[in-house]
């Protein structure tokens, strides 16, 4: 398998999930001293990951928690957050111009900010409140966050079962996600390497990882033209550009939103003969019982996209880490 190395993930998501002790011992303060709302932060692929988690709270929860483009909060500001206010972000560099200006005009306002910095001694971590830094799992790490303010609200009393689950079988579960779809990934790299234009389509928790994986993988990293529609949207315009040829992916999940995709399922054979759907269900997830698999599916979303983009990147001869304009020009 290409660009895998499954000791190498499963001790990246364990010490993720490690982690959690201390996101409980800082949710735990917080809920305790009060707050009006909670905000997650981001841009580009931080502020998918940021819808997610959103969506994943809305669904199943009171709590008020709202999603914030770090750009647009520069020029239009958000008066429902204030000083009592609790904002999350990520960062992996912990440079990127939009987050660093939203950060210090929130710390202005005297919101408290939760930080998932990777590099753990720049500007923006040393802005936070509450510094995490640990690389990647970017969602876990968001997830986590949400799921205590979820528990100290009494809105996830299966909150230790879940864990339990989690801790002793999700980073295997996920290894084996990503080996059972390695043969469709390099099937699928072969067909789609050359699309002109690729749509896109999910709903759920899986939404954001798909906003993202069409700008984020796609557009970024591959140089491929595509474009990310919900699935709630798919019968409001886009279906009108969906031919016999036209390339389409389906992401269908276990949670909430999931007849939203179905939905689409049923229509794309009516209309089209190169789609693909790719639904969690059809992956095993050892040890998940069936009322938790919602929870992550976006997390197996993930697995299995990997295996396209290792082999998309082989075939196109592109490595996905170069950039023509990203941080090489001004603008």
């Amino acid at each position: 398998m290409l660009k895998f190395n499954e000791e190498k993930q499963v001790e990246s998501v364990n010490g993720a999930l490690q982690l959690r002790g201390s996101i409980e011992k800082i949710v735990d303060e917080i809920y305790a001293a009060g707050f009006d709302n909670i905000f997650y932060l981001g841009i580009g692929g931080t502020y998918a990951s940021s819808m997610q988690a959103v969506t994943y709270i809305t669904g199943k929860s009171a709590l008020p928690v709202y999603v914030e483009n770090a750009a647009e909060y520069l020029t239009t500001g958000n008066r429902k957050l204030t000083s009592k206010s609790v904002v999350i972000i990520s960062s992996v560099t912990g440079s990127t111009e939009e987050m660093v200006r939203a950060v210090s005009q929130v710390k202005e306002i005297g919101a408290r900010i939760l930080g998932f910095i990777d590099v753990k001694d720049t500007p923006l971590a040393q802005s936070v409140d509450y510094l995490i830094s640990y690389p990647a799992n970017e969602q876990i790490k968001f997830f986590m966050v949400a799921d205590r303010f979820m528990f100290n609200n009494g809105d996830f009393p299966q909150y230790e079962q879940f864990y339990k689950e989690l801790d002793e079988h999700l980073a295997i579960a996920l290894v084996e996600a990503e080996k059972a779809a390695d043969s469709f990934g390099m099937k699928f790299a072969q067909d789609h390497k050359d699309d002109s234009m690729h749509y896109f389509i999910g709903a759920g928790n899986q939404w954001g990882a798909v906003y993202s994986y069409a700008m984020c993988y796609w557009e970024e990293q591959h140089w491929l033209r595509s474009k990310s529609i919900h699935s709630s949207e798919f019968f409001h315009g886009t279906l009108e550009v969906i031919d016999r040829d036209t390339a389409v992916t389906l992401f269908i999940g276990e949670d909430e939103q999931r007849p939203l995709s179905e939905r689409v399922a049923e229509f794309l054979p009516r209309v089209c003969s190169r789609y693909t759907i790719i639904d969690t269900k059809d992956y095993e997830l050892k040890g998940i019982s069936p009322e938790f698999r919602g929870r992550i599916s976006h997390l197996v979303l993930r697995a299995i996209t990997s295996r396209i983009d290792a082999y998309v990147e082989k075939l196109n001869c592109h490595p996905m880490e170069i950039r023509r304009y990203y941080r090489q020009l001004k603008y």
